[in-house]
């Protein structure tokens, strides 16, 4: 394998975890503004409080799985492709609903640049450990008990 392809999944997580991270600080930062407004809103005190908690929970998932994404791109033996394929999931799942809920908006395509290089940074993840599924080795050994 080149040297090109050994790099290639861990630029791409990298680029995830940067698109991640600033999106997650860009949205919190925004948070004020949004809590003003909703505060003016004609909404309930529930889903007024909702709508702040959501907000702030969404910069949150986006920070930590930039944390995730960049230490899987720096140590790239601590994550299987299959849990880095299913973190990618997350963002791409965001971004559709982005789509589907405001349209074209910024935030849905940041969102779907990071899900996407997560998604191919992940299938062509590597280094880690690969068990098939049902397989002895996908199991913790213990010493003294055999199988």
């Amino acid at each position: 394998m080149s040297a090109a392809m050994r790099f290639a999944p861990r630029l791409l997580l990298a680029v995830s975890s940067v698109c991640l991270a600033v999106g997650g600080a860009v949205h919190a930062l925004a948070f004020p503004k949004a809590a003003i407004v909703v505060e003016h809103s004609t909404l309930p005190a529930f889903f007024s409080a909702a709508f702040k908690g959501l907000w702030l929970s969404d910069s949150v998932t986006s920070v930590a799985l930039a944390l995730a994404f960049g230490s899987i791109a720096a140590f790239p033996r601590m994550a299987s492709r299959s849990l880095v394929v299913l973190l990618a999931l997350a963002p791409l799942a965001v971004a559709t609903t982005i789509f589907a809920t405001m349209g074209n908006f910024f935030a849905g395509y940041l969102m779907l640049l990071a899900g996407t290089a997560a998604l191919i940074g992940g299938a062509l993840h590597r280094n880690a450990t690969q068990y098939a599924i049902g397989s002895a080795g996908a199991l913790p050994q213990h010493p003294g008990v055999s199988r």
